[in-house]
């Protein structure tokens, strides 16, 4: 269906000044914009003259660039600024012809929103939509990319739908269009859980449109500021649009760095070997952990480990895993161990560890 003129106008326009200035009006710029067309096509928009609110469902669309601090490390300046540049100019191009309207950008994120100032009966689905196409233009960008020996740059979105107040906030010197409640942290919290070249929903954005996208199986994760458990779905297609989102990430968790003693038993011919491996755990996922050790492993070996989780005050014993890549660095020896046998319940504390530390990030 076609949006109406002003709509149409306000989109055209936004794409326009994106391509000849390399970035979208700011928010105060973008509101006058939006209010002028409007009134010129007879159309009442959003209200944002004044600092009042409305409370109304949005969905909130929040991309962060992986890998962007550890490249801004390694390249140049102009390589970076010029890299940066063409990702977010994209990613507008992409969100303007799906009417999403760009709240901020923070560095290397971007936050988008469906439903606020302008709504549309189905900007749940424009969301969806637009981060698959977001992540297929980051495939294509990162063919660019190689391709003139630049390093690869990945995303991870999150998605959420909920009611927000939406409205000018500030003072007099300065103030901007946003929208702010609890549905806005949540967004924001089920994007720090999105792997590279994911896009992650709540069950609320799942439940608006459920036959019309494809999803895995629910995950449950601890969020902060809540106290139960949020349930989140990963996006994989939109049938009907012949879209799907080429995931960039191999790894099944997230894997965050840490500090953990912890002790090895090699296990030959189904038996635990009574001699003790000490190591240190450098980062740890649901399927696996990276370790330091003073000599080193063979690959396939297959050992008992055990370790302290301090953060959740539990014991893990009778975790068994597999050597599956070996290597030495300057720390010296190193193994990474797939779990091959864990029980429900240290199963359950590994999830909530690695959860609460990449809540805390």
């Amino acid at each position: 269906m076609k949006d109406d003129p002003a709509k149409e106008a306000v989109r055209h326009l936004q794409a326009i000044i994106a391509r000849e200035t390399g970035a979208p009006l700011d928010h105060a710029a973008a509101m006058d914009m939006e209010a002028a067309v409007a009134r010129a096509c007879g159309v009442q928009p959003l209200d944002a003259s004044d600092f009042s609110f409305v409370r109304r469902e949005v969905t909130i669309v929040l991309a962060d660039l992986r890998g962007f601090t550890a490249m801004s490390a390694t390249q140049p300046a102009g390589v970076v600024i010029s890299m940066l540049n063409r990702c977010l100019g994209r990613m507008s191009e992409i969100v303007f012809r799906h009417h999403g309207t760009i709240d901020k950008f923070m560095g290397d994120s971007i936050m988008v929103l469906f439903g606020a100032p302008l709504e549309h009966a189905d900007d749940v689905k424009r969301a969806l939509a637009c981060a698959i196409e977001m992540q297929v233009a980051m495939h294509a960008l990162n063919d660019e990319h190689l391709a003139e020996g630049l390093p690869e740059l990945y995303m991870g979105i999150g998605i959420n739908t909920g009611t927000v107040m939406a409205g000018k906030f500030g003072s007099a010197a300065y103030s901007e269009y946003t929208v702010i409640g609890d549905e806005v942290n949540l967004a924001s919290r089920i994007e720090a859980f999105s792997l590279r070249g994911q896009v992650l929903i709540s069950e609320t954005t799942c439940q608006r449109c459920v036959d019309y996208i494809e999803v895995s199986e629910p995950m449950e994760v601890f969020v902060k500021g809540k106290a139960q458990v949020v349930r989140l779905r990963e996006l994989l297609a939109i049938p009907s649009l012949d879209l799907r989102v080429p995931r960039q990430e191999i790894r099944r968790s997230h894997r965050v760095e840490v500090k953990l003693p912890c002790v090895l038993h090699a296990i030959q011919n189904k038996i635990v070997l009574p001699y003790s491996i000490k190591g240190r755990i450098r980062d740890i996922g649901y399927h696996g952990v990276l370790v330091e050790l003073d000599h080193g492993l063979d690959v396939h070996t297959d050992v008992k480990l055990e370790f302290d989780l301090h953060l959740v005050d539990y014991h893990a014993s009778d975790i068994y895993a597999k050597v599956v890549k070996v290597g030495q660095d300057a720390d010296g020896f190193f193994a990474g161990l797939e779990f091959t046998s864990v029980n429900p319940d240290t199963n359950m504390h590994i999830q909530l560890f690695v959860q609460l530390l990449v809540a805390a990030q």
